[in-house]
């Protein structure tokens, strides 16, 4: 239950310091960048140990398919992502409403658009190529990084700043989304309180682009293998037959000398006890 509740809470505070930074400085390239690098910096140090810090039904979708987490996860993972997600952005309209900056549903809550919505009018196709490239960076590097132990002070980092180098590439284009439940909160939330559907009917293409470029990730990872699994095992082999050898040769020496010392004893003593009885007997015959 604690890692579906680091999930929850990780990613309320990607959506309300990304999608807020997106706001209040209207889509500045460089700041909203480093909000969603820097979000995902904080909260990886924090909930890493106990979730993982997914905070992303992508990553989500590619831990699963690797095979490191299990089927019940992901579904409950991707659940408290959403939910979220909306109290994320539930927290953003909160703050927005206290400022004279205007109403949500006319200033927007850092949505991804495409076709007429868009300022550059990118096409849908244009808009679901882009997010199954940017995720599959992004993705592709979270698994690369959290695949040893001895990354873990720095996967947090690097997940952070390649986070930071899609959205440098994908804010003018779709507003980046490389992340469903970031993009289903705004979209829901806007629909509801305008009764316009347009982003509801859009944000099909923020959900299928990141899980297909998620997946691609995943099939991809499974033929970079950094793990030396056969040099690892002749490493420990080695030590082995070598003490063998020297005990083996150690053994022999001992044996070698304790044969040969005893027959030089046993020659010393009787030329000794020989010479002194010939001298006695002529002695006496005289």
């Amino acid at each position: 239950m604690k890692k579906y509740l680091c999930e929850f809470l990780g990613t309320c505070v990607l959506v309300l310091f990304g999608c807020g930074v997106a706001v209040f400085t209207e889509a500045d390239l460089v700041a909203t960048s480093l909000a969603f690098g820097l979000s995902i910096v904080a909260v990886a140090y924090t909930i890493g140990k106990v979730s993982g810090c997914h905070v992303n039904p992508a990553v989500s979708f590619a831990m699963w398919i690797d095979k490191r987490i299990s089927g019940k996860d992901f579904f409950f993972y991707v659940l408290a992502q959403t939910l979220g997600a909306i109290v994320g952005s539930l927290l953003l309209i909160l703050i927005m409403n206290c400022t004279a900056i205007g109403d949500f549903t006319t200033v927007g809550l850092g949505q991804n658009t495409f076709a007429s919505t868009a300022s550059n009018g990118i096409t849908m196709l244009g808009a679901l190529v882009t997010e199954i490239i940017l995720t599959f960076v992004f993705v592709f590097a979270v698994l690369g990084v959290t695949k040893e132990k001895k990354n873990d002070a720095v996967a947090p980092i690097v997940i952070g700043l390649t986070l930071t180098l899609v959205h440098i590439l994908g804010i003018k284009l779709t507003g980046t989304s490389v992340n469903p439940a970031r993009s289903f909160a705004p979209a829901l939330l806007i629909g509801l309180k305008s009764n316009d559907l347009t982003l509801l009917t859009q944000v099909w293409v923020f959900i299928v682009g990141p899980l297909v470029g998620a997946a691609f990730a995943a099939l991809a990872s499974f033929f970079v293998d950094v793990e030396p699994e056969p040099k690892k095992e002749v490493k420990k082999e080695e030590p082995k037959k070598e003490v063998k050898k020297e005990e083996t040769v150690v053994v022999k020496a001992e044996k070698s000398t304790s044969e040969k010392t005893p027959k030089k004893t046993t020659k010393t003593t009787t030329k000794k006890t020989t010479k002194p009885k010939t001298t006695k007997t002529k002695k006496e015959t005289k």
